[in-house]
């Protein structure tokens, strides 16, 4: 099996680069930007998930990212991204989130937040107290609600996010609710996305397997569904962030410069990027910097 970038075979500690403390941007490159609601954010835009042990992979998984992310490594890594003008943070309110972040900011750290609202949380708290710029309703929920015909419960959800004064978006793992929800014009301002289609039913694996069924139904990436999830973000006019561009650190070390680079080259120049972080073995969050600057400077190739 090749390496991944999370992988944990061998024994490493935090990149030394990581500083403990906020510092203004240096030398290193920095993240282009779009313009979102009424601010400049970066297009890389940090994920949360590695943070509170959501990998995606298994349970081990799970285990070793929360023992590793103490909550002074998740404040190193969110003044490295600021160092890498990484200002935009897919903040989801879990464990102790808001501690960590307390802290960050008490540090002098900044981060716009772009948070996703899981069940049974109050967006007016979260509106109150975090001063977000944007609530997006998780797409675990949404796809549920897609799935069962209730969609008009995540509307609804919606409409009283709007009376709090931010930006309103719908999150989701199937290009199909993103095409629901702009056949039926609903007041959202934009989508997240998760590039691989999590959420098919055992119904829709046997179709695409002939009748077979896999071990891990929902933690079963295809190579295919990117460009599908792409193709519907670009037929929005809405900004759209498109997530686990890397299969949930699925793809390689070799793999991640052209998931990137495919990610980038297939959105739109309003659209921006989620990418969750886990520098054990190395310091992602340069890497990650580094590439999608040399991707969003560079001379786009022809269509």
């Amino acid at each position: 099996m090749p390496p991944t970038r999370r992988s944990f075979l061998h024994s490493a500690t935090l990149a030394p680069a990581l500083a403990r403390t906020a510092s203004p941007p240096g030398p290193e490159v920095q993240v282009p930007r779009m313009k979102f609601g009424g601010v400049e954010i970066s297009r890389l835009v940090l994920g949360v998930n590695p943070f509170y042990g959501f990998s995606h992979v298994n349970r081990v998984m799970n285990v070793v990212m929360r023992e590793w992310y103490t909550q002074d490594r998740v404040c190193e890594v969110m003044h490295r991204c600021n160092r890498f003008g990484i200002n935009a943070f897919n903040y989801c309110s879990v464990g102790r989130s808001a501690q960590d972040l307390a802290r960050f900011q008490a540090e002098g750290g900044k981060m716009h937040l772009i948070i996703q609202v899981t069940s049974g949380v109050d967006a007016a708290m979260l509106v109150k107290t975090l001063q977000p710029l944007a609530l997006h309703r998780q797409g675990e929920i949404v796809d549920k609600a897609f799935l069962s015909g209730q969609m008009d419960t995540v509307r609804e959800w919606c409409k009283q996010v709007r009376d709090l004064g931010v930006l309103v978006g719908v999150g989701t793992h199937r290009p199909d609710v993103i095409e629901f929800v702009e056949e039926h014009g609903w007041d959202v301002d934009f989508y997240a996305g998760c590039v691989y289609n999590r959420t098919r039913t055992i119904e829709e694996w046997k179709k695409l397997l002939n009748g077979e069924v896999q071990e891990v139904p929902y933690e079963t990436y295809l190579r295919d569904d990117p460009p599908r999830m792409y193709k519907v973000m670009r037929q929005t006019s809405k900004p759209c962030f498109a997530f686990k561009v890397l299969a949930a650190g699925r793809v390689n070390d070799e793999g991640v410069a052209p998931a990137l680079r495919a990610a980038f080259h297939s959105i739109k120049p309003i659209d921006g990027v989620y990418v969750g972080m886990f520098p054990r073995i190395k310091d992602e969050v340069k890497e990650d910097a580094e590439i999608v600057h040399s991707i969003l400077t560079a001379p786009r190739p022809p269509a």
